[in-house]
């Protein structure tokens, strides 16, 4: 290795030592200064919660409930909503007679005067 190489190598190296503490030092200060931002916020957080829970109970219900989600729209034909449309009130229909049946078998009724309503037929998916 040639001299002129070797000494800048050198350089290098001691400029590189003197440097690593005073890195350390600016890491070791961001360090602190994110924990201490860390340690605020979630006091804060923590404040704000019990604020909102003792006044207002509601409002974090009223929070909780309309961050449904949105729901998709289906891209459906005419005929395909139409079929859907008549196999939900068929299933409906199904479940408002069956709720009808267990109130009359509780209340001691006849339930075999009742029948239920069929389902539309000519469904290829049987959904």
């Amino acid at each position: 290795m040639k001299l002129k190489n070797l000494k800048k190598k050198i350089r290098r190296l001691e400029k590189r030592l003197q440097e690593a503490p005073k890195k350390l030092a600016r890491l070791k200060h961001k360090l602190q200064a994110a924990e201490a931002a860390k340690a605020m916020k979630a006091a804060r957080k923590s404040a704000a919660r019990a604020t909102a829970t003792k006044s207002f109970p509601s409002t974090a219900a009223k929070k909780l409930s309309s961050r449904k989600k949105t729901k998709k729209k289906l891209n459906l034909s005419l005929e395909r909503r139409a079929q859907l449309s008549a196999a939900m009130k068929a299933r409906w229909d199904a479940k408002r007679a069956a709720e009808a049946n267990a109130k009359s078998d509780s209340a001691g009724q006849d339930s075999a005067q009742r029948a239920l309503p069929q389902p539309p037929e000519g469904r290829p998916d049987g959904a």
